[in-house]
């Protein structure tokens, strides 16, 4: 009863919108139809006089030019290329196993079959029609492998979430198949990795079953008309026309618009009514195990999200890609369970066999999504190249975390150089000489009559470990989980020390430009900033040398920018106009950084070299929490509060402390890129 209710609504509303049509259609044939009868009407000599001809006339012009409207409008709205999904193409060939699961998912639901499956790196799976003429040709049961993924993509103008997914329209070319052609299941690539082949079926239930309210001629219909007028919207706004196009564009746009608000409503619910329908329909299917699998489905984006935002952000800003994403998400999900008591039991999923298991070449496949992951949450290019290399997760440590972290010192020391900020080293001993831990220190140490007027530092820039005795890398005491530790105190450390944006006129800003600035910005009392005073507490050095900081990093991100140009010779990928638009990367992982946050990640930076280069330290990865120094085996996760007290209050008690129990040489030069 629930899956015919479902329907019927979803039926109802598509009538509701296709009506829509029908009477927009009719406003534009009305002044035609008049036309028709005034024309008659004179031939038979029934409308004669001078009055009937003038009115023949001017409503024929009418006439002529509300179908010339019509006519152009309906051209835009049929030519407009819909929105699909970026994904990598997953063929039968490739995925035997996958596709005979899916195929008997259908069966057992009794719905139309995929037409193919597609991976796509997030944590959502729906169905998604590409039928229109601008997509190729309809999907077959074979395709490409998943090599092609990234060279297949025909074109991102961003993902309908909401209501509008499943829709296309008929082209010329193999007519007949492609309006009957089912919609393509997009499939999470994560869940692949991390979900079991029962879990997968499951989940992916109520997905498949869709394709039944999509055949329906009415539904099928309605999305045509909806994603149509979507994608005029687009068509309409894209910048860089003529003026007599853009006038006409902007007439087309805004019908469209107003049609589409029209619609807005009664496609909505039709969506939620297929919705319903499907669901009601895959209960009959694994409802049991769904409803574990759910469970899995929340943990999978935990681990995901954790796994890009501190994991792979860096590897990109560096110019490297992980080659192993999906791979990776396992890891951080079983550290996870590890960690947390709430995770607890999940590892003895791990023994059952995986969905990845469903794929011929899951290294492959994994590859494919990892390069398109980066392409749309970093912006980076479409294709590898030598400044947009694949790096192994065992490589990782010394390709990415040893050069973020020297590049980091490296460019700290070129804006104190740039500031003319001096160190004095010890002239008995040569082997002070060079760019060292000691020199940032001096800078931002305040004396502590200054430091006393700033009160007393927050509870969060506590010493994490009073003992003084205490081995580094033990975490915060009082039996605090190196999971809450690292949630809390590991953030500022262990993310990328890139800023999103770049600040304003920083593109334009040479070392002698932010030199200038900051010698105004020195003269205008830096350290008077009473917001930055009060959100952290800084000092006059530590907020002269976070702007300066700032804006050259800034710089920096403006010169090469996400996602670089290919290398000679190389060829650029098909969505490669999508990044000169600005529209890549689609999902920006974080906000901008304060100036106080980037100056903090490279004095730890700057640190963790001196730890490295004198204290036999060594880099890390942390699968929660990216970038790690190790130092005698552990994790130093109590290093980051200790910088942060050097950075907002201008005390180097707490490091230096650090510095001494852990064996490190402030005064030792470190090693540079």
């Amino acid at each position: 009863m629930g899956v015919e209710a479902g329907a019927h609504a979803a039926r109802s509303r598509a009538l509701a919108v296709l009506r829509i049509r029908s009477r927009a259609v009719a406003v534009a044939l009305l002044p035609a139809a008049v036309a028709v009868v005034l024309l008659v009407g004179g031939a038979d000599g029934r409308l004669s006089g001078g009055g009937w001809s003038a009115a023949r006339g001017a409503v024929t012009t009418v006439a002529v030019v509300a179908l010339l409207c019509g006519a152009g409008i309906a051209l835009v709205v049929a030519r407009a290329r819909p929105a699909v999904s970026p994904t990598v193409p997953v063929g039968e060939k490739a995925a035997p196993d996958l596709y005979r699961m899916v195929r008997d998912l259908a069966d057992r639901l009794d719905v139309p079959v995929p037409s193919a499956i597609a991976l796509t790196p997030d944590c959502d799976s729906w169905l998604e029609d590409r039928t229109h003429r601008a997509h190729g040709r309809p999907p077959r049961t074979e395709g490409d492998g998943p090599g092609e993924a990234i060279r297949g993509t025909r074109g991102i103008r961003g993902r309908l979430r909401a209501a509008f997914r499943t829709s296309g329209g008929p082209g010329t070319e193999d007519g007949s198949r492609r309006a009957d052609a089912a919609p393509v299941l997009v499939i999470g690539s994560p869940f692949l990795w991390w979900m079991r082949v029962g879990e997968l079926r499951a989940v992916l239930a109520p997905v498949v079953a869709g394709t039944g309210p999509s055949a329906h001629p009415d539904i099928a219909a309605a999305r045509r008309f909806v994603r149509g007028l979507d994608a005029a919207v687009a068509a309409t706004s894209a910048p860089g026309r003529g003026p007599l196009v853009r006038a006409a564009g902007a007439g087309a746009g805004w019908v469209a618009r107003l049609l589409l608000r029209s619609c807005r409503g009664h496609a909505a619910e039709m969506e939620r009514g297929v919705a319903a329908a499907a669901a009601e329909r895959a209960q009959t299917v694994d409802y049991g195990v769904r409803i574990v699998a759910q469970e899995q489905v929340g943990l999978a984006y935990a681990g995901w999200d954790r796994l890009l935002t501190r994991v792979a952000l860096p590897a990109w800003r560096m110019g490297r890609w992980p080659s192993r994403l999906d791979a990776g998400v396992v890891a951080a999900l079983t550290e996870l369970s590890r960690r947390d008591r709430l995770a607890e039991g999940f590892t003895s999923r791990l023994g059952e066999r995986p969905a990845c298991d469903l794929l011929e070449e899951p290294g492959t496949v994994d590859e494919a999504a990892s390069l398109l992951a980066a392409r749309l949450f970093h912006g980076g290019p479409a294709e590898p190249g030598p400044d947009w290399a694949p790096v192994a997760w065992h490589e990782y440590p010394e390709e990415v975390v040893d050069r973020k972290w020297r590049v980091d010192a490296a460019r700290l020391h070129r804006v104190l150089d740039a500031l003319g900020v001096h160190h004095r080293p010890d002239t008995s001993r040569p082997d002070t000489q060079g760019p060292t831990l000691a020199r940032v220190l001096d800078h931002l140490t305040v004396p502590e009559a200054e430091r006393a007027g700033h009160g007393s530092p927050a509870a969060g820039t506590e010493d994490p470990d009073p003992d003084p005795g205490a081995p580094p890398g033990e975490g915060a005491p009082g039996g605090v989980p190196d999971s809450a530790l690292a949630a809390t105190e590991a953030t500022e450390a262990t993310e990328a020390t890139e800023v999103s944006g770049a600040a304003d006129g920083a593109d334009a800003a040479d070392a002698g430009d932010v030199v200038d600035g900051i010698e105004v910005l020195e003269g205008a009392d830096v350290g008077g900033n009473e917001d930055e005073d009060e959100a952290g507490g800084g000092s006059g050095p530590a907020a002269a040398l976070a702007a300066v900081l700032t804006a050259e990093v800034a710089r920096e991100e403006a010169a090469a920018g996400p996602g670089a140009a290919p290398a000679a010779g190389q060829q650029a990928g098909p969505d490669r106009g999508l990044l000169e638009d600005g529209m890549l990367p689609l999902f920006p992982l974080q906000p901008p950084r304060t100036g106080r946050e980037l100056l903090a990640d490279h004095v730890t930076a700057l640190v963790c070299c001196a730890a490295m280069d004198t204290a036999g330290a060594v880099p890390g990865l942390d699968w929660l929490d990216g970038p790690t120094l190790l130092l005698r085996g552990k994790r130093a996760a109590d290093l980051p509060p200790r910088v942060r007290t050097l950075v907002d209050t201008g005390d180097p008690g707490p490091l230096r402390d650090w510095l001494g129990r852990s064996g490190v040489r402030a005064e030792k030069p470190v090693r540079l890129v």
